[in-house]
Formats: C-alpha cells, structure tokens, sequence
C-alpha cells in the first residue's frame, strides 16, 4: 500500500462517498449551525484522537492522545445518533488510563476526509472544520450493546475478526461539553441538549 499510484486509485469508502454527494449539495451545515455541524462532522468521521490523562509510569497526569476508530451509526445520511462509540479492550494503554480517570476529549475532523483536500483546506484551517468533544467514556450497557455494535460493525467490519482473546467490549463518549471550530473568529461552544436535538 505504499505506493502512491496504488493508492490513488483506490475506491472511496461509503462515508467518503457520501461525503462527496453532501458537499456538491452544499448541504455541509452553515457556520451559523454549529449544533448541526459537530453532528455532521461526527458522522462523516471514521476515527478520533482521543484525549486521556495518562496513568503510566513516567506520564503520569500528562495528557496522552490516541487514535481510535469510532462511529455514531451506520453511513447514511439519517442514521447518526451522535454518540460516539467505540471497541476496546483494557490491553490498550488509553484504555488503562480510563480506568483510572473516565475523563477525556474527543477530536474528529473532516481533514480526514476528502472535502478539505479538495478545497486546499490545511487541517489547522478553521475551515476544515473539527469538533472537540469533553465527558467521560463508559462501557455500554447490555440494552445498548446491539446499537452500538451494528454502529462499529457496519462501518468497521475488520472489528468482529479481532482476537477473541484480547476481551473487547462496546464504549461511549458521554458528552458535557463541545466546542466547534468551522469558520474564523473562535471556538463556539455548544450543550449537549444543543446537539442531541438536531435532526440527522
């Protein structure tokens, strides 16, 4: 996979596609729509650098970022729920770290995606727009599990051929807090009741 000419002519996967379609709509949210926004951004996003505070030996209370493969629901414009999901197993070091302290952030970006390579949007662009979450990540209840899988599942299929042996279990983001960076002027900050309550 590392040569470039192979990659170019790879297939774009749904969200991308599906991205593409939304953008020549114009139908990526206006700036004045920061509630949408972060939904949209959300669901658009395969993966998160999520944010812990670090337990480990010589890190301890540092902050310590990593990358994570997430999703909100399957892809498709009206099936986000906005929750983050995600696939863990406390073999994982952020994992660990939550174990000790629940708390985290969340960042997803569209400079992931086609749409700010195609508009010449460096990832620090505010264009480019990125959301940050901030709550707490907790293991999913058994009423929720199914949700959750089909969520990671329909998007990362590779996830059901993990090894069994590594004891994965289905996690959430549980939001207090969100600020949005999608046009110039700074961050604006919109309420989990804000969120939740847009329609995809």
């Amino acid at each position: 996979m590392g040569e470039g000419r192979r990659e170019r002519f790879q297939p774009l996967g749904a969200v991308a596609v599906l991205l593409l379609l939304l953008t020549a709509d114009g139908a990526i949210p206006p700036p004045e729509d920061a509630a949408r926004m972060a939904r949209f951004v959300l669901h658009t996003c395969d993966w998160g650098a999520l944010a812990t505070l670090s337990a480990q030996e010589g890190l301890h209370g540092y902050p310590f970022a990593n990358i994570f493969s997430l999703s909100d629901g399957p892809p498709g414009p009206f099936s986000g729920s906005g929750v983050p999901y995600f696939y863990l197993t406390d073999m994982e070091i952020s994992v660990q770290d939550l174990e000790i302290n629940s708390n985290a952030s969340l960042t997803v970006s569209l400079a992931q995606t086609p749409y700010c390579k195609k508009h010449r949007y460096d990832p620090q662009n505010p264009l480019c727009a990125h959301i940050i979450f901030s709550g707490s990540v907790v293991k999913v209840n058994d009423s929720e599990t199914g949700l959750a899988k089909k969520a990671l599942f329909s998007r990362h299929p590779e996830m059901e051929s993990w090894p069994k042996d590594h004891n994965w279990f289905f996690a959430k983001f549980n939001i207090t807090c969100i600020w949005v960076l999608d046009y110039f002027g700074g961050l604006k900050i919109v309420t989990p009741e804000e969120y939740y309550s847009v329609k995809p």
